[in-house]
């Protein structure tokens, strides 16, 4: 076991699913306790955090706008939702004892301070959790992109993307093809030209350009984001070869 973390600052992503447990929908309080009690544990070992949250567990843009609803509200729509778990994930970490700051991509001014990059990193230089909302503010663009451009504009050494009941990249969905191949190692291209679906193409593009790695794995494993942290060998590792 490395006995010092292997990465400095991170940004943690966690879906909206991972906020809702066994649910169907909405945000399970158990799940959301042990998600904070991990973040605690790796900020205790002197990690700066911050965290991208999804908002799929309440609402999503593309299945809305596949009932008729026009895209540019339904992604907006799924901004506010993103807003709904950072507060819920905040308020888990305050509980427990872990200084939060919540920032917003949209005007919310009421629950959340604007979104200031230089604001971002002296909170985190501060011992301060920051956890980014609403997404990067505009429609089209998913929470995968935001991660991938909130790691790198807050010069975040990896991007831990933290899945629900996946531990890592597959050929295809493990949950539906028995016959899916686990990757352990992958870089950006092939990832890409595979069209592996743990992450837009998008986001994919803005790590490779800035070489920042990418660890995907599932979150309820067993001291999951403490052992990525630590550089160990788990899920899956996205990097430039």
């Amino acid at each position: 076991m490395i006995k010092t973390p292997k990465y400095k600052r991170i940004l943690l992503k966690l879906s909206g699913e991972a906020f809702k447990g066994k649910s169907a929908y909405g945000i399970d309080p158990k799940i959301v306790v042990q998600i904070a009690r991990q973040i605690k544990r790796v900020h205790g070992m002197g990690v700066e955090v911050a965290i991208v949250v999804g908002g799929g567990n309440i609402w999503r843009g593309a299945e809305a706008e596949k009932m008729g609803i026009d895209r540019v509200t339904a992604d907006y729509a799924g901004m506010l939702a993103t807003m709904i778990n950072a507060l819920v994930l905040q308020d888990a970490l305050e509980k427990i004892g872990v200084v939060t700051r919540t920032q917003t991509a949209i005007d919310i001014q009421k629950v959340a301070e604007p979104y200031i990059r230089r604001r971002a990193i002296r909170h985190m230089e501060k011992g301060r959790v920051v956890i980014f909302g609403a997404g990067t503010g505009n429609p089209y663009m998913t929470t995968d992109t935001a991660s991938a451009l909130r790691a790198i504009e807050i010069g975040a050494e990896a991007l831990l993307r933290a899945i629900h009941n996946v531990d890592g990249v597959y050929s295809a969905d493990p949950r539906k093809d028995p016959n899916a191949k686990k990757f352990d190692k992958l870089t950006y291209l092939q990832a890409i030209n595979l069209r592996l679906e743990f992450m837009d193409a998008t986001a994919l593009s803005l790590c490779m350009d800035n070489k920042l790695p990418i660890i995907v794995f599932d979150f309820m494993a067993k001291q999951g984001i403490e052992r990525a942290v630590m550089g160990e060998s788990i899920g899956t590792i996205v990097t430039e070869g």
